[in-house]
């Protein structure tokens, strides 16, 4: 279980799928036994002393609402099958997991030039051929999509994206990769330069259920 600041105050966990009942336990255990509410996000507990948390289902966890904790639960442990999307500079890793399984997977990692120190003419054509290998990476990268993630399009629930926002925003801008486009969850993973151990981690953090908890005044 991770935590981060929140902006607007409180803070983000994730928790893990099977952990949810137990967590929320914990959280009527510290703040009173709560109020809960449907939300379009997934499930809004309200504690007697004030504390809040907003339970979001994770991707693909389904669109219609819950009512309470049990059917939250249900929702955010079934299997679903998951599109992955993880670029970074000049590698990118894709596959289709299934659960906590990864079904299908490939990495592929191209030479990205790193910043030179140097000046003037020099420097200008170095990042000139940098930005080239860039772009010819995340072509690369738009490729490994269309072979691996575009068939499986009409059987996933949701594509969840990782790494750096604009190269993922410029593979996905592949006009080939509409479908998948269409379904990418908001959610962008933070991951390091994507590799196969990367790549099966990040399903744990896909999967992962998040909560917004805002302690009282």
């Amino acid at each position: 279980m991770s935590s981060r600041p929140a902006a607007g105050g409180g803070r983000w966990i994730e928790v893990d799928p099977a952990r949810v009942a137990r967590w929320v336990q914990g959280f009527a255990d510290r703040h009173g036994p709560p109020a809960v509410s449907p939300q379009g996000y997934g499930l809004l507990l309200t504690a007697p002393d004030g504390a809040t948390a907003e339970l979001h289902l994770p991707p693909g966890g389904g669109t219609g609402q819950v009512d309470d904790v049990p059917g939250f639960v249900d929702a955010a442990v079934a299997p679903r099958r998951l599109g992955l999307l993880l670029a970074r500079k000049g590698a990118v890793a894709v596959g289709v997991a299934l659960g906590t399984e990864l079904l299908v997977s490939k990495v592929d990692t191209r030479y990205v030039q790193g910043r030179t120190a140097a000046g003037g003419w020099s420097q200008q054509r170095f990042a000139r051929r940098r930005d080239n290998q860039a772009r010819a990476a995340l072509g690369d990268a738009a490729e490994l999509a269309v072979r691996l993630l575009l068939p499986e399009a009409a059987t996933l629930a949701a594509v969840v994206c990782g790494g750096d926002r604009r190269a993922v925003d410029t593979v996905l801008a592949d006009r080939r990769l509409a479908p998948l486009a269409g379904l990418r969850a908001e959610r962008l993973l933070d991951v390091p330069e994507p590799r196969h151990a990367v790549l099966v981690g990040a399903i744990a953090a896909a999967r992962a259920v998040h909560v917004l908890v805002r302690d009282p005044a």
